[in-house]
């Protein structure tokens, strides 16, 4: 009898562990979710409400094929205005537009891309479409069911229902509804950097977070939220992402210099790159401005660290992220109004000593240098560069 008690414990205890594995899984995967900064595309940007079914096909197509997949970029998000009604028994259905949601995501699982979309914790999103609010589970569990790999989730008007106070509450009841489905899906925390979010982001499972209001296809508005994430670095690394919003390279309202600007300074901010213009009809300027895979790497670096400013001359910033082979990665910008020289002083970024220079964006080698390197940079312009121990 004492034998087949021991043996009831044995299993009783095996069982009880096997039970708490699966528990864990889902939060496992979370933590795992992000590593690096998402990379992807959105139909906001461009689209806005016009978006439907054929348009994110045609843009799942283009990244599939274009060299944007081989460079890392693998979500592909629709934002707002897909929703529909929900059903007597409250689950959502998607609009007119969207005859088939699970289609539409086995199809962009068939060219080995991921599948993002788009909700509010509030009763509405902020196009005026059906919200999540109080069909939290359902909705988390009617995205799993569609193959869905990221939400975007919109405080919108959530403000209409809830308290300041309980944005965190609300952002976690539907982390927890997103774990409950047992489907790892990246979750980004959509609400303009109101409250501190970098400071309890992570605590609710956000694996990025945005730190501000919407950006525009337009300089001034890209580098006030750019250089605006100046001290926010801290907050940063795998699994966890400040996001300054998505990019506009491509949309036709900067000029090259100026995107090339946001998309070194989005990379060495470490922030996701969701580009958000038609992948369909891009220059090949524009396709080898998002595709730089020096330049890329720098956002994907494994080490996960976030780039912060060194010095500043009035319009005149250099800024550094460190890389995980030891190396460094340096924006030179110019925010002024003619070209002007940026100077990097090696000892304001740890180097003593000679050290070698590398172009990211003309993809060569610049030399060795001793003390300092000095760029002349273009008007809204950039130099982006990667500076190794000669040592």
């Amino acid at each position: 009898m004492a034998g087949k008690a021991g043996w009831r414990r044995r299993l009783t205890m095996l069982a009880i562990l096997m039970l708490f594995a699966a528990c864990e899984i889902p939060s496992m995967r979370a933590q795992e979710l992000a590593a690096t900064p998402p990379m992807g595309w959105n139909s906001w940007n461009h689209f806005g409400c016009k978006v439907t079914d054929a348009i994110v096909r045609e843009q799942a197509r283009a990244m599939a094929t274009n060299g944007m997949k081989a460079a890392g970029y693998e979500y592909v998000n629709i934002d707002d205005c897909w929703q529909g009604q929900r059903d007597a028994k409250g689950f959502i259905h998607p609009n007119s537009r969207f005859p088939d949601m699970k289609a539409l995501g086995d199809y962009i699982h068939s060219l080995g891309l991921k599948f993002g979309i788009y909700s509010s914790p509030g009763p509405k999103t902020c196009a005026g479409y059906t919200g999540s609010y109080q069909h939290e589970k359902q909705d988390a569990e009617t995205y799993a069911s569609w193959g869905v790999d990221y939400l975007k989730y919109d405080w919108c008007s959530a403000r209409q229902v809830y308290k300041p106070s309980e944005m965190p509450a609300v952002y976690k009841k539907m982390h927890d509804a997103l774990v409950a489905t047992n489907r790892p899906i990246v979750y980004s925390l959509c609400e303009y950097g109101m409250d501190r979010v970098w400071q309890w982001g992570p605590s609710v499972g956000g694996n990025l977070w945005r730190t501000t209001d919407d950006i525009e296809d337009n300089y001034t508005r890209m580098a006030f939220i750019g250089f605006g994430q100046a001290g926010l670095a801290r907050f940063a690394g795998p699994g966890h992402w400040n996001d300054p919003d998505m990019l506009e390279v491509g949309n036709g309202h900067m000029n090259a210099d100026e995107y090339r600007t946001h998309m070194s300074l989005w990379c060495i901010l470490a922030a996701p790159l969701i580009s958000g213009n038609d992948l369909t009809k891009m220059s090949q300027e524009t396709l080898a401005m998002l595709t730089n895979p020096e330049v890329i790497a720098v956002d994907q670096d494994p080490a996960g660290i976030e780039g912060y400013r060194v010095s500043q001359e009035g319009p005149l910033q250099v800024w550094v992220k460190p890389l995980a082979d030891g190396s460094k990665a340096v924006g030179l910008f110019n925010e002024g109004e003619s070209t002007m020289p940026v100077t990097v002083h090696f000892k304001d970024i740890g180097f003593n000593g000679e050290v070698s220079v590398r172009d990211l964006w003309e993809r060569k080698d610049l030399g060795n240098f001793n003390g300092s390197y000095t760029a002349q940079v273009p008007r809204h312009g950039v130099a982006m560069i990667k500076v190794t121990s000669g040592s």
